[in-house]
């Protein structure tokens, strides 16, 4: 996997997970994605502020850059 696949696919993964809780809180959505995204926790607390922080155009661009400069786990090791 080259991380030029369609994001598509694993958006639905987490819009499916998110549908799937019925506590919606920060806390229950950082559990499921330690429990059934397999991040560690701080990764999924990290991965949540990231999305929150910057949002999806900003994250868009960043992926593309990442890819342009196949930048694949970045300097923090997640």
């Amino acid at each position: 996997m080259d991380g030029q696949e369609n994001v598509r696919p694993l958006a639905e993964e987490y819009i499916s997970l998110i549908e799937s809780l019925t506590d919606k809180s920060n806390e229950s959505l950082i559990n499921a994605l330690a429990n059934q995204g397999d991040w560690t926790e701080q990764a999924a607390e990290h991965l949540l502020q990231l999305a929150n922080d910057y949002g999806s155009f900003m994250l868009r661009n960043a992926l593309a850059l990442s890819l342009a400069l196949n930048v694949e786990d970045g300097e923090l090791g997640f």
